[in-house]
């Protein structure tokens, strides 16, 4: 498991208006975004306040947990009933027709995330992907309560799919993070969008749609989804299809983990 540890409360009350869709509404449109941010963070309860923490004592309760990983068993059986898990509509990165599917729940300013993102995806997909044998279904799980821009790079990667590139956008923010994480909202707001200039997107239609809370149901529908799965915090993991069913792996696991269960289903 991640240090991102919670609780989990639903909340139904949640309401975007913005009428501004041009680049020069954008800091408007980010205030209307930022207030769905309470939503957000009225959905998590952490198991510790982050601002009332010291580096050294966060540091410490991370290493506590990543150790508890490594104590962990991990599953080699498929589940005896079969898990359900939903691939919903969201993006997919490989082969739409590959066996086996790797569901990810993933908040895009995660630290955990981005490390999947760079030491083991990269394995995955040179193994697995790129030969047609899994593809990875991208899910939203925002925790906005300690990481207040994942929001709105859930959007922008969400808005960049629009425009048929997802995968780009999910790489821009995986390996720009420490550049746009700890940046003020609106800041972010517009490294997002220069980003998209870069992949040359259609800059009109990003802005509108960053800026207007398009995809704010979509995503709020992943957490919810997250939370009957019985997400906990990021990255979470679920390998298998609807026929054999789904095993969990929780946390930025290293590439062993994933071979070991994928090689299991696919019958090696």
């Amino acid at each position: 498991m991640s240090s991102d540890d919670f609780e989990l409360n639903q909340n139904d009350d949640l309401e975007i208006s913005v009428k501004k869709s041009t680049f020069k509404g954008l800091v408007i449109g980010l205030i209307v975004i930022v207030g769905v941010a309470a939503f957000f963070a009225g959905s998590y309860v952490s198991n510790f306040n982050s601002n009332q923490i010291s580096e050294e004592d966060l540091e410490e309760t991370i290493a506590k947990l990543e150790l508890k990983i490594l104590q962990n068993q991990l599953p080699t059986e498929q589940p005896k009933l079969p898990m359900k898990i939903s691939a919903d509509n969201d993006p997919i990165i490989g082969d739409p027709n590959a066996p086996i599917t790797i569901i990810e729940f993933s908040d895009f300013q995660c630290p955990f995330c981005a490390r999947f993102y760079t030491q083991t995806l990269p394995l995955i997909h040179e193994e697995y992907i790129e030969q047609g044998k899994v593809k990875l279904v991208f899910r939203d799980f925002p925790i906005q309560s300690i990481h207040p821009n994942a929001l709105p790079a859930s959007v922008a990667a969400e808005c960049a799919n629009e425009q048929g590139k997802f995968k780009e956008m999910h790489d821009m923010l995986f390996e720009n993070q420490n550049e746009w994480s700890r940046q003020e909202t609106a800041d972010t707001l517009i490294l997002f969008s220069q980003y998209a200039g870069e992949m040359q997107l259609e800059q009109e239609v990003f802005d509108s749609c960053l800026t207007n809370g398009k995809y704010i149901e979509e995503i709020r529908k992943d957490l919810r989804d997250g939370q009957i799965y019985g997400v906990e915090g990021t990255p979470g993991f679920f390998i298998g299809n609807d026929e054999i069913g789904y095993v969990g792996l929780k946390g930025a696991q290293p590439f062993e983990s994933f071979k070991k269960v994928i090689d299991s289903q696919l019958g090696l």
